[in-house]
């Protein structure tokens, strides 16, 4: 019984990888203090972003658009306006979105970038 016990403990305890982890997505979203479109972004995306597929699958991280790039990552081009997002795997970058068109014009060049990393087709 004790083993049963200690089975199911482990079981129920071990970490388990997210999707993200194991594809090495993420998405960099470049702001700045002041933005009106970043806030705009956070109001209607970046509220739900982290509880749906697409957050699943690339999780955010954000940083201002003056701080220095994190080591590792390879960026085509510095950000030069805010918002942008950055879709990295395995800290390349593989496509971005420039700016806040609005939350479906987001939502559907997102999910474009991630079937073409999917696919194999993206990269900058």
């Amino acid at each position: 019984m004790r083993l049963a016990f200690v089975l199911l403990a482990l079981v129920l305890f071990l970490p388990v990888q997210s999707p993200a982890a194991e594809s090495g997505l993420r998405l960099v979203m470049f702001q700045e203090d002041g933005c009106m479109w970043c806030e705009r972004w956070r109001k209607e995306v970046g509220v739900i972003y982290s509880k749906t597929e697409e957050g699943q699958k690339a999780p955010l991280m954000v940083l201002d658009i003056s701080d220095p790039i994190p080591t590792g990552f390879q960026i085509t081009t510095d950000a030069q306006f805010t918002p942008t997002f950055v879709l990295l795997k395995d800290g390349v970058e593989q496509g971005r979105i420039i700016g806040y068109p609005g939350e479906d014009f987001f939502w559907g060049l997102l999910d474009r970038m991630l079937k073409q990393v999917a696919d194999g087709k993206a990269g900058s």
